[in-house]
């Protein structure tokens, strides 16, 4: 079995090469997890805004229910996408399973309560200081979540990259519902799972070496953001 220098050297070896199967699985990677922050951004933003400004019926239970999501089991959701999309489930019509379209539900699934449950922090705290002046100015409810979204939308864009860096490195769900099919739907984090079983541990590598530099990435990206943030609060 060769070293691990070796290994090293030939996983860089591979990245350097721009290798024709690490390149596939990396944008299918980023096609399926951009596509899912997205769409969970679409959805949670607003929720999480309307949960954090505004007292309604059920918005305990609301609030309760997306804090608690955010820490259900990949596995789990996997397996109730399977379900829903399976030849027996209410979408196996549709054919989706076993699709990078399935991979996307499951991630935004995982995502979607994350965004709202922290876009619902950030607003109930503008809100305590907003309150009182939207309420003498008549504002409406629509035009109050989007002042909220565009007074926070530094704190809300670290809210995106947290869900990005959630749903890149997701790997139980997307197994469960893309069956990690080659050319198909094999990602980065699956990719590492199966290439390591079957010792070609230099791709497995390298594809964990661009996972670690998109963390990286990420990271930066939010405390970039986070220092602007600051900026311009005291601009």
């Amino acid at each position: 079995m060769p070293g691990f220098w070796s290994i090293l050297a030939d996983a860089f070896g591979l990245i350097f090469a721009w290798d024709p199967d690490l390149l596939e699985i990396i944008g299918l990677s980023l096609r399926v997890t951009l596509t899912a922050v997205a769409l969970s951004c679409l959805i949670g933003l607003p929720l999480g805004a309307a949960a954090g400004a505004f007292r309604f019926p059920g918005r305990t239970v609301l609030v309760v229910l997306l804090n608690a999501a955010m820490g259900m089991p990949p596995v789990v959701v996997g397996l109730l996408v399977y379900l829903m999309l399976s030849a027996a489930g209410p979408l196996g019509t549709l054919g989706l399973l076993y699709t990078p379209t399935a991979m996307i539900i499951a991630q935004t699934l995982l995502v979607t309560p994350i965004i709202a449950a922290l876009t619902r922090q950030v607003v109930a705290d503008l809100n305590l200081e907003y309150a009182e002046q939207f309420a003498s100015l008549q504002v409406g409810p629509l035009d109050r979540i989007a002042a909220y979204l565009w007074d926070a939308r530094y704190a809300l864009l670290t809210v995106a990259l947290a869900g990005f860096g959630r749903a890149v490195a997701e790997v139980g769900a997307v197994m469960i519902v893309g069956g990690n099919i080659d050319h198909a739907t094999r990602v980065m984090t699956t990719s590492i799972a199966l290439e390591t079983s079957k010792g070609n541990l230099e791709l497995a590598l390298a594809l964990g070496v661009i996972l670690l530099t998109l963390a990286v990435i990420v990271n930066a990206l939010v405390m970039s953001v986070r220092a602007s943030a600051v900026r311009a609060a005291y601009a």
